[in-house]
């Protein structure tokens, strides 16, 4: 692994984002690069061609289960050892940064553009680690050891466009987390969805652990990756919950997403960080962001009634020596 970068990600949002953001790093991977994630349909799709090494799942804050991954990360990085580690989380980075130090290999922690307030509890944890270089996307809470340079958001602008009268293609897809359900949005677009829709609209469902038992609802528990990409980029409409995987593959279809956020209070997910994604999202005009059970047919139409185009020379991602 002899100059060569190891990437190291979860899959979703962060994959997505670790993704996107490496051909922006300065110094480039001249090296190459090696990826490290967990064996996902959407990883295998996103990495394919790539060299990869798949490790066993971890649930959101389950760190307990880091332990499992041990003997894989000491494999990995106990050979030949890599020029420099990069990820941008969540709890797989821990492992891997613990070896990686001890071996004096040089880290570099990319907070998610999901944490536009403060550092998750991955991050938390590794800025007290000596030597770990840390980097937010976000400059207002670049502080002491945190340093902004750039955001994996700057590489997307939104104009609008001509509303269609109504929606002939639809996707909503809610993420394909194992452990949290999302029946809230399931419930509220069933009953607004059919005040923007065409006669003989296509809607794609994909619910992930979502209970739609009951429901006016075709959902599928899971969409390979290349369906649900071209099902994007050929939709009028797109409603996701504010993960920043599903809300990253909007913005690069083209489409301004609704974006719905999950909240802890009912049981949806570990915390309310998808609210911090929405607002940002929507504060630079690329989504529409609005409660689960409020979201309204005005909401879909003014989403249907905006573009996301790639901005012009987004600023390189320059790393700390």
């Amino acid at each position: 692994m002899d100059g060569t970068t190891l990437l190291v990600a979860s899959t979703g949002g962060h994959l997505e984002q670790l993704w996107r953001l490496r051909g922006r790093l300065v110094p480039d991977l001249d090296g190459g690069a090696e990826w490290v994630t967990f064996d996902t349909d959407q990883a295998r799709s996103l990495l394919d061609g790539e060299r990869a090494h798949f490790v066993r799942y971890v649930a959101p804050r389950d760190y307990r289960s880091l332990t499992a991954n041990l003997p894989a990360v000491a494999r990995i990085l106990g050979g030949r050892r890599p020029v420099r580690l990069i990820s941008t989380g969540a709890g797989i980075a821990l492992p891997f940064f613990t070896l990686a130090r001890a071996l004096r290999v040089p880290c570099h922690y990319i907070e998610s553009s999901a944490r536009s307030e403060g550092p998750s509890f991955t991050g938390a944890v590794l800025s007290r680690v000596p030597g770990v270089r840390l980097y937010t996307q976000y400059p207002g809470w670049a502080t002491g050891r945190w340093t902004y340079r750039g955001s994996v958001l700057d590489g997307f602008t939104s104009v609008e466009r001509e509303r269609p009268a109504r929606a002939a293609r639809v996707v909503v897809t809610l993420g394909t987390m194992r452990t949290y359900g999302f029946r809230r949005a399931v419930e509220r677009l069933a009953h607004v969805l059919p005040e923007v829709v065409g006669p003989d609209a296509d809607i794609l469902w994909q619910v992930g652990a979502s209970d739609v038992s009951g429901l006016p609802v075709s959902g599928r528990e899971t969409v390979p990756a290349r369906e649900l990409r071209a099902a994007v980029r050929a939709a009028d409409l797109v409603v996701t919950h504010a993960g920043i995987g599903s809300a990253l593959m909007a913005l690069e279809a083209g489409r301004r997403p609704v974006l719905l956020p999950r909240r802890v209070a009912h049981g949806e997910h570990v915390d309310d960080h998808q609210t911090l994604i929405a607002g940002e999202l929507a504060g630079r005009g690329l989504a529409i962001s609005r409660e689960a059970d409020e979201v309204s047919a005005e909401d879909l139409f003014a989403a249907m009634g905006g573009r996301v185009v790639p901005a012009a020379n987004p600023e390189p991602f320059h790393l700390l020596d």
